[in-house]
């Protein structure tokens, strides 16, 4: 169908829920708006959907939401998986918690079994409830860190990760049968609960994370003498505050200060331009507060609570925002120079856009390390696959967009263990007399400047879209021989799973296939091209070393610009 005619279908549905009906009637004489509400539906992908909330099959609304499901129920059945049923969470958003009974009702209609939390949790809390309760499936109803008109449904195995591809490609198929997303049928609520095929959850499954959460402990001689470190944190109107706080002092840490004014859940977040802890101005209150109480310490977690943010104060007494590659240098060497016990096949996860960093601080160690491609998936992936083979033992793994897993009591990156870690760590160095950029110092001098950077550019919209993939096909078709003064010495392309180098040699790359390409320098520096899976964004990614702060920040800038003057040309 052409976007008036599915357009067509929605305005002469009679049935149309009351809100969407007023919004749509709002839209009537807003041509672009419905075209690009209906041009397409909302890409059920490799991580679920995410969206625009209104009406349209492409954005967030309780048909779209009921599609998804509908498919999901289709891929749970096929796994002989109702008995063991579904776990539902949701976040703060507009419409989250309408959404998880929307997904409850369209499973239970399927006589399909769903545990509901009653009230937000956080994503990594999901992951691990999969895990505890021996579901077949979750499904988490969040956008992440996206602006507040923003919506979305991810969806996890039963092992508690998101889908890797293979079952990915499975479940988006079944979505993708269903054939009106209007007339899907649902149950009622009150009929679900009454025959046990509904079943609201909290308590229970909250002690039995806070029990798991107490294994991230690495030095509990380090922990229990916490209360001399100030910490303020702030979940930043999300999902964090009660497991975090919970989860902080139960290890000893008494001396924390959560910012009130970000404590409630509050669906526009209003504090912030975007809550984000990538985005430094989502620290600005945390900052402030920091100051006021001589903090050692800002944490602060994205509203889902998979994302965790890290600002420690510099030689001049402001606080500055450590990079996700930073944050996950200093917990990784932590976790290797503290266990006692550092298994000889054990391995350490990150993916292709993460600093080489980790990989030095691994092998320095004596530990294996392992690229992914991007996507907190993959790293759960392979934790499975090594737990069923025994190949390696799980130690860590993160990613440069602030994720990090500890355990594996969750499957998904979660940013209350790595907030847990994270203070361990501020209190290791503090009883040193150093701060955490001091630490992070000394893994510079010992390893070397490893220094990172994102840029992200928005192109929102069909046109959006075009233009980004307009972007991907140049830097194919013309690639750069130099960057930053660097020659290129291989270009990795993982849509064709191939490893062209300087030399005029193919390898192939051992991952799945994936929009993405990578540019090898010389000297271990590199860049990345990667449209967001998530986001209408196209992301380009930064690696440089040298020996010095000063070579690196150079570097760094000449690299970012010799690929800009060729952006600059296509766009």
């Amino acid at each position: 169908m052409t976007w008036n005619q599915e357009y067509e279908r929605w305005n002469t549905f009679t049935s149309l829920d009351r809100k969407l009906r007023s919004e749509l009637d709002q839209l009537q004489q807003d041509e672009q708006s419905l075209e690009d509400a209906y041009y397409k539906y909302l890409e059920f992908g490799t991580g679920g959907m995410r969206g625009k909330l209104g009406p349209g099959t492409n954005r967030m609304n309780i048909y779209t939401i009921r599609r998804a499901a509908e498919g999901l129920a289709a891929y749970v059945k096929s796994q002989n998986g109702e008995e063991r049923g579904v776990v539902v969470a949701f976040d703060s958003r507009y419409m989250s918690k309408e959404f998880s009974i929307e997904t409850a009702k369209v499973l239970g209609r399927n006589n399909i079994k769903t545990y509901v939390f009653s009230a937000l949790r956080p994503t990594p809390e999901l992951s691990f409830a999969v895990r505890h309760l021996n579901a077949a499936a979750g499904v988490v109803v969040t956008a992440s860190h996206n602006p507040p008109e923003y919506n979305g449904f991810k969806a996890y195995n039963s092992d508690g990760g998101q889908l890797p591809p293979e079952e990915a490609t499975t479940v988006i198929d079944m979505v993708n049968q269903v054939e009106n997303e209007l007339e899907v049928k649902v149950a009622e609520q009150t009929e679900l609960e009454e025959n046990g095929l509904l079943e609201w959850i909290d308590e229970e499954v909250d002690n039995a994370y806070l029990e798991a959460l107490k294994t991230v402990n690495v030095n509990s001689d380090v922990a229990q003498a916490g209360d001399d470190l100030s910490i303020v944190f702030t979940p930043l109107h999300g999902t964090a505050q009660m497991l975090v706080e919970k989860g902080l002092q139960q290890m000893g840490m008494t001396n924390v200060h959560t910012v009130q004014e970000q404590a409630k859940p509050d669906p526009e977040f209003s504090t912030v331009a975007s809550p984000n802890p990538e985005e430094h101005q989502a620290f600005e209150l945390a900052i402030k507060e920091g100051k006021e109480r001589g903090a050692d310490v800002l944490i602060a977690t994205d509203p889902d609570a998979d994302r965790l943010g890290v600002a420690v104060p510099n030689d001049s007494g402001e606080y500055q925002v450590l990079t996700g590659n930073q944050t996950g240098a200093l917990l990784l060497d932590y976790l290797l120079s503290q266990s006692s016990d550092v298994p000889a096949n054990g391995i350490v996860i990150k993916t292709i856009v993460t600093s080489e960093f980790g990989r030095v601080i691994a092998n320095h160690y004596g530990v294996s390390s392992l690229d992914t491609l991007t996507g907190f998936k993959f790293i759960g992936e392979k934790i499975q696959q090594y737990e069923q083979s025994g190949e390696h033992t799980f130690l860590f793994g993160y990613e440069e967009s602030y994720g990090y897993l500890v355990k594996d009591f969750a499957r998904d990156k979660d940013a209350v263990q790595a907030t847990v870690l994270s203070a361990e760590v501020a209190a290791y160095w503090k009883k040193k007399g150093k701060t955490l950029l001091e630490a992070l110092d000394e893994l510079y001098e010992k390893h070397g400047y490893f220094l990172e950077d994102l840029q992200s550019l928005t192109m929102e919209g069909k046109t959006g879209t075009e233009k980004i993939e307009n972007i991907m096909d140049n830097f194919r078709k013309n690639p750069l021989k130099q960057a930053g003064g660097l020659n290129v010495i291989a270009v990795e392309d993982y849509a064709t799973s191939e490893r062209l180098t300087d030399k005029g040699t193919k390898e192939t790359i051992d991952l799945p296939k994936a929009n993405v390409v990578k540019f090898i320098l010389e000297n271990d520096s590199w860049f990345c091209l990667r449209p967001s899976g998530t986001e209408p964004k196209i992301k380009f990614y930064y690696g440089v070393k040298t020996g010095s702060s000063e070579e690196s920040l150079s570097l760094l800038e000449s690299v970012k610009q010799s690929v800009n003057e060729q952006l600059n040309q296509v766009i």
